[in-house]
């Protein structure tokens, strides 16, 4: 077999590709109009979230058997192209749970607390305590939009600070969110009476802006909004106006709508706080997804059934 590997993985899952005896290149930083020309000697392509699997790229992939994303989100694959032309589609859709949901909790902490402001002001030579008055998390709301692995992962932890969960989620089943001790509510019902907000749903086409104008309209202007799911989730102009009107009190936002970001309107924003799509950057997640992902690339090249399919060929290659 022959592996093209587009974006960096731990070694954990290199090894695992070289033990089966193939072939692996390591080629990141690839465009997709670089990758056409040479995809067509790959047998299987592992990428995280950085490359770009289009239609181009699937179509010129002519051996192409699967294509293994190191992490739980596909939407920089082309699925359906992928599906059309016999190609598996895999992922670790649990890799990142538990990084993600800490990440979470960090972020809303550090909202609360005011720490990354504070920790500039004291480096920066100032001794301002009355400038950094926080709130407690306990006993207050937080609303979960996805109840799935890392929304109930996050729940699981909120309910640790004493805070009420309450999620919309259409499908997760009535019982499962009971059993977590989480109240389903509808999306309104939601925006309006949570103090924290949390996105942890898949992104899809239809959800592209969820969170706009008239959702933040319902929104408590001491409330907080935080997103480690996807940056198109959230309309960022929005959510922008809104913080620097302060129909809101704050933000963490983890993801980008373009990514890599290195200007965005909410940089300016202070009452926000941003990182670099770090939610599922520990070394205990990158090692998971990577050998998770190389073990199915494997297992599917060797014609046994993968773990985690994302779709189901009617003609496999």
């Amino acid at each position: 077999m022959k592996v093209l590997v587009s974006d960096k993985i731990a070694n954990e899952g290199l090894e695992i590709l070289h033990r089966s005896g193939g072939e692996v290149d390591v080629k990141t930083g690839l465009k997709p109009e670089e990758i056409v020309p040479i995809i067509g000697d790959y047998d299987a392509m592992v990428v995280r979230s950085q490359t770009r699997v289009t239609a181009e790229v699937i179509n010129a992939g002519k051996k192409l058997k699967v294509i293994g994303r190191a992490g739980a989100g596909v939407d920089t694959i082309d699925v359906e192209e992928a599906t059309k032309n016999g190609i598996l589609v895999v992922n670790a859709p649990t890799s990142n749970t538990i990084a993600v949901a800490e990440h979470t909790i960090g972020l809303m902490l550090s909202l609360t607390r005011h720490i990354p402001k504070a920790n500039a002001s004291l480096k920066s030579g100032e001794w301002k305590r009355g400038d950094f008055m926080g709130t407690e998390v306990r006993g207050k709301t937080l609303g979960l939009i996805g109840l799935g692995n890392v929304g109930s992962e996050v729940a699981k932890r909120a309910q640790a600070f004493n805070m009420k969960v309450i999620a919309y989620s259409p499908s997760v089943p009535p019982e499962r969110a009971h059993k977590l001790g989480v109240e389903l509510v509808s999306l309104e019902q939601l925006l309006r009476e949570s103090d924290f907000i949390s996105l942890h749903t898949k992104m899809s086409p239809e959800k592209k802006g969820m969170i706009g104008e008239k959702e933040l309209a319902l929104v408590k202007p001491t409330a907080r909004i935080i997103n480690c799911a996807r940056g198109a989730l959230i309309n960022e102009e929005a959510l922008c106006k809104a913080l620097k009107e302060g129909r809101i009190a704050g933000a963490a936002i983890d993801v980008f709508c373009t990514e890599p970001c290195t200007e965005s309107a909410l940089f300016a924003c202070d009452n926000a706080i941003v990182t670099p799509h770090l939610g599922a950057s520990t070394h205990e997640a990158q090692i998971v997804a990577a050998t998770d992902t190389a073990e199915q690339i494997v297992d599917v090249l060797q014609g046994k059934p993968a773990k985690h399919p994302v779709n189901a060929p009617t003609n496999p290659r």
